[in-house]
C-alpha cells in the first residue's frame, strides 16, 4: 500500500483501533509506515469530538480540531469556548478555566461538588480530569488552606465531556471545590489560569497571552493567574465579590 500510494500519488486512509491506554493496537511497524497519525477523541455521551495529531510528518501535531455530532454527522464547531460555557450557571462550585486544546485556547467550567460523606473513607471522584490529580489538589486544600475535607466526598466535572490533562485548570478546580465547601458563588465574568504546585503556589502556565485573550474576548474581566498572588489563599479575596 505504501508504494502504491506514491507511485500513485492517492492517498490512502488506514482505520485502526486504539488499546485502553490510548495507544494504537497491533504493532508498531504501521504507525512508522504512515506519514499521519490522527486520533478521534471524546466522551461517547457527549455530542463533541477532538481530532488530535499524534503524528505529521508535514506539518504541526499540537493543532486540534473539534466537532460536533448531529443527525447530519460531524461538523466543525467554530467557536468552542461558547459552546462548552453556553449553559454555564452561576452557583456554588462552578469555576471557569482557560485551557489549552493542542493550540486553541478554550473556556470551560469546572463543577465541583463538595458534601458530608457517609463512608470511612471518603470518595474523590473526577469525570474529565486526572483522579490522582484531584486527590494531590485536596490534600493541598487541607494542608496549605487548612480546610476540614477529610470527611467530604468531593466530586469535580468537566462540563461538556471534554478531558482535561493540563495543569493549567488546577487553580479553576480547587477555587471550584472551595467555593462549593463554603457554599460561596465566585463572582461573575472570573476565570482561572494557573498550575498549583504542592506548597501551595500557583504557577505560571504556557501560552498565558493566548488564554487571556480569549478569556477577555468572552468578556470575562476577572482573570486570576499567579499576577494575582503567589499562592491559593492570596487570591481568594479575587474571587468573591463580599
Amino acid at each position: 500500500m505504501q508504494r502504491i500510494a506514491k507511485q500513485t500519488h492517492i492517498p490512502i486512509f488506514l482505520v485502526g483501533h486504539v488499546t485502553k491506554e490510548g495507544a494504537i493496537a497491533g504493532p508498531k511497524t504501521l504507525e512508522h509506515m504512515v506519514d499521519v497519525v490522527l486520533s478521534l477523541e471524546g466522551d461517547p455521551l457527549s455530542q463533541f469530538r477532538i481530532l488530535r495529531s499524534n503524528k505529521n510528518r508535514f506539518g504541526p501535531t499540537d493543532e486540534v480540531g473539534i466537532f460536533e455530532m448531529d443527525d447530519c454527522g460531524m461538523k466543525e464547531v467554530q467557536n468552542p469556548s461558547k459552546i462548552f460555557l453556553d449553559q454555564k450557571v452561576d452557583a456554588p462550585g462552578s469555576a471557569k478555566a482557560a485551557i489549552l486544546t493542542g493550540l486553541r485556547p478554550i473556556l470551560v467550567e469546572i463543577q465541583a461538588l463538595v458534601t458530608r460523606s457517609s463512608l470511612p473513607t471518603p470518595r474523590r471522584v473526577g469525570s474529565g480530569i486526572d483522579n490522582y490529580r484531584l486527590q494531590l489538589l485536596v490534600a493541598v486544600l487541607q494542608k496549605r488552606l487548612g480546610l476540614p475535607l477529610y470527611d467530604q466526598d468531593i466530586f469535580v466535572n468537566v462540563t461538556g465531556g471534554l478531558k482535561v490533562i493540563e495543569p493549567a485548570a488546577d487553580l479553576a478546580i480547587c477555587q471550584a471545590i472551595i467555593s462549593s465547601f463554603k457554599d460561596k458563588v465566585i463572582a461573575p465574568k472570573t476565570v482561572f489560569i494557573g498550575e498549583v504546585g504542592l506548597l501551595g503556589e500557583i504557577r505560571k502556565v504556557r501560552s498565558i497571552e493566548k488564554r487571556i485573550n480569549e478569556a477577555k474576548r468572552l468578556g470575562f474581566n476577572n482573570i486570576i493567574t499567579s499576577q494575582n498572588g503567589k499562592t491559593l489563599a492570596d487570591v481568594l479575596s479575587y474571587c468573591y465579590e463580599d
